[in-house]
């Protein structure tokens, strides 16, 4: 194949939005899920998005000068994400995917990440080997779940938006909990407007930089979560990611009327330290 990778730009976005639905759609159809990307203009916006940000990096595949995938990695924090990566449907099982992974894999070994990490949908089969293949390790399987808002508050747990003065208190939960913080993604949802964090006995115990499917959050234990969780006014995309492992959680979010969507694997290659207290991880990780 004549095939060329090159740096993503703004121009790319229709088509690699179009690529990034088709894709997506196509595997969930195959399987009988529904589309983690729902519509043609969502992959658009994601694409765009991800092309436009300072902090992240866009690879995009041509092949015979047709562009036929992307792929990108999230370099905001210490720890980058990778994703989304798609490959048009027409050229899918060729090499296109494992191109695209190696290079987000080389510039994150150029800019010294300590690790990389993803998430990817636990029926599809195909890419999971890629990922092992690559290197990459399986650490948790992880349930996206869905469903009404909860509405409710947690005695002893105060939920509120989060300022610019939390980004400190943010970043020392984070790096409790899994050894770094993610503070590029927490000012990012501060400017946005989409950060809140629970407090207990007068300090931040927890944050969420939304509870939705391109967001995280982290707690020192479970009810700060549940008490994020129970605040929330909707749960973007396709829903929040809830490790299967924090049983608690999960049967809590179950009782309280949200489903399980999908079960997601999330992976890392380089450093991982296990969680120590409970966390709600993005799409990217």
């Amino acid at each position: 194949m004549d095939l060329i990778l090159r740096p993503g730009t703004p121009d790319d976005t229709a088509e690699c939005g179009r690529i990034c639905y088709e894709a997506f759609a196509g595997v969930a159809a195959e399987h009988a899920f529904p589309p983690d990307i729902p519509s043609p203009e969502i992959g658009a916006a994601l694409i765009e998005g991800a092309l436009t940000h300072p902090g992240f990096y866009g690879v995009v595949a041509e092949l015979d000068g047709r562009v036929v995938g992307s792929n990108f990695l999230d370099e905001r924090s210490a720890v980058a994400g990778v994703g989304p990566v798609t490959v048009d449907p027409s050229v899918q099982n060729a090499g296109v995917g494992r191109r695209l992974m190696r290079d987000v894999m080389e510039r994150a070994a150029e800019r010294g990440a300590p690790g990389v990490r993803l998430l990817q949908s636990g029926y599809h089969n195909r890419s999971f080997s890629l990922y092992v293949s690559l290197g990459f390790v399986h650490r948790a399987t992880v349930a996206c779940v869905q469903g009404p808002p909860i509405g409710r508050a947690l005695p002893g747990y105060a939920v509120r938006a989060a300022t610019d003065a939390d980004l400190g208190a943010c970043n020392d939960v984070c790096r409790q909990v899994h050894g770094v913080d993610r503070g590029g993604e927490v000012a990012d949802a501060l400017e946005q407007g989409t950060a809140r964090v629970v407090e207990r006995a007068g300090r931040v115990t927890g944050y969420a930089t939304d509870l939705a499917f391109f967001a995280h959050a982290v707690g020192e234990t479970t009810p700060d979560l549940q008490a994020l969780i129970a605040a929330a006014p909707r749960f973007g995309g396709p829903g929040i990611l809830v490790p299967v492992s924090d049983a608690v959680l999960l049967r809590w979010c179950l009782s309280h009327g949200l489903k399980v969507v999908q079960l997601m694997s999330l992976m890392t290659v380089g450093l991982y330290t296990t969680p120590d207290g409970a966390y709600l991880p993005s799409i990217l990780y």
